[in-house]
């Protein structure tokens, strides 16, 4: 079986920055009362917001409330948004606030998720068009294994395309520091990878009859 490939930095770029153009535009003509625009702004944004939350919070049944909560504190506040960073940074930073304020709301006590917990959470996050994923392990798992930080500068530059500069700001940390967090998740992941890729061990026929 071949390994999954993981998603390269430098993948998307273009065409990200492109769209990240245009969801802001439709951003400042929502703030501006423009009916299509919000609709335009929330489709183009939500299943980023979605892989985010799912990726950040504990309990992957909370995601499409927790996702819920952010569109509706983005679109009250709306009228303060004056694209000085990207709509997407913004909204991702709101949707940052909200997961951290759930968790400090909610007494959550520590479980292991059972398969049926995370199903709906692997698909809504699991990434498109990676060779191999179909038939490996399961990304939203790999990741799991990672410390929040370096999950959330992978996730925010591998998997949603941000730049690194646009991540560092939202993580409230220098660039330097996002690239040293990814260069190290990736490391992991690669070493995790490699390893799901090595054949089971046998037992040869005489230790087993030992």
């Amino acid at each position: 079986m071949i390994t999954p490939a993981l998603p390269l930095s430098h993948e998307r770029r273009e065409p990200q920055a492109s769209a990240d153009e245009s969801i802001t535009a439709w951003a400042l003509a929502a703030r501006g009362g423009d009916p299509a625009a919000v609709d335009r702004f929330v489709r183009a944004l939500h299943r980023d917001v979605i892989r985010y939350v799912a990726h950040l919070c504990a309990d992957p049944q909370a995601v499409d409330d927790l996702a819920q909560d952010t569109f509706l504190r983005a679109l009250g506040s709306l009228h303060r948004f004056e694209g000085r960073s990207s709509a997407r940074t913004w909204l991702l930073a709101i949707a940052r606030r909200a997961v951290a304020d759930s968790l400090r709301n909610t007494a959550v006590r520590p479980r292991a998720a059972d398969l049926s917990d995370w199903e709906p959470a692997v698909e809504l996050a699991q990434p498109r068009g990676l060779p191999g994923f179909d038939d490996g392990v399961a990304l939203l798992e790999l990741l799991a294994s990672l410390p929040d930080e370096r999950r959330e500068a992978f996730v925010l530059t591998q998997l949603l395309g941000m730049p690194y500069a646009e991540a560092a700001e939202l993580s409230d940390c220098p660039v330097g520091t996002v690239r040293s967090r990814v260069a190290r998740a990736r490391a992991t992941l690669m070493a995790l990878l490699a390893e799901a890729e090595q054949p089971p061990l046998v037992a040869s026929p005489a230790l087993a009859a030992a």
